[in-house]
């Protein structure tokens, strides 16, 4: 999962959402020891749900059509995409109305803790909170935006046109993949964040 699904996987808690969604940016156990319990928590729970999703039965079905084309890069467009189909989840978001709150909210939560970001992820939260992340993986318009700033801070992948078009033309295949995988994703976070 990529922000998106990060944020909704926090379930509100403001500490594990900071941690949750500067995850990717905490490198190792030594600096991981710097952040309060909550936040701590949160970004170990992000790496918990990165392993969850890269290895869920379908998440790896759906790898396989991005494989050819992009190699180990097919994970993090999937993570990219799954975030689309949540966005466009009737079940946890009912309308743009709903998921425009929900990312609202989430902004005012980071800024909140914002003395925590780590150096990248702080360079470019005002980026993402002006023009709405969260809110744009829900339109094509968006996702297409989305895999272009993966191909951009990526080193090695090949240019991104083609798994945009394997997403538009294998859409139904892909969102049937993403309800497979989040019933069991917010199972799985329910008892992580219980224990």
């Amino acid at each position: 999962m990529n922000y998106l699904g990060h944020a909704f996987l926090s379930f509100g808690d403001s500490g594990i959402l900071t941690g949750n969604m500067i995850g990717d940016h905490v490198k190792g156990r030594i600096a991981l020891e710097q952040y309060p319990p909550a936040i701590k928590k949160g970004i170990e729970l992000h790496r918990k749900i990165d392993e969850k999703a890269d290895h869920h039965p379908a998440t790896q079905r759906a790898k396989l059509l991005f494989r050819e084309h992009y190699g180990l890069y097919a994970g993090a467009i999937m993570d990219t995409l799954y975030d689309h189909f949540l966005a466009n989840d009737p079940k946890i978001f009912q309308g743009e109305a709903a998921l425009l709150s929900f990312t609202a909210s989430v902004f005012v939560q980071l800024q909140e803790n914002e003395q925590f970001f780590p150096p990248k992820f702080a360079t470019y939260f005002s980026h993402m909170r002006q023009h709405n992340w969260l809110y744009n993986y829900r339109t094509l318009k968006g996702m297409e935006r989305s895999l272009s700033g993966l191909y951009r801070r990526a080193l090695y992948m090949p240019p991104i046109e083609k798994a945009y078009e394997i997403f538009v033309t294998n859409y139904y295949l892909l969102n049937q993949c993403y309800y497979e995988f989040i019933d069991d994703a917010i199972k799985f976070v329910k008892i992580e964040l219980s224990s």
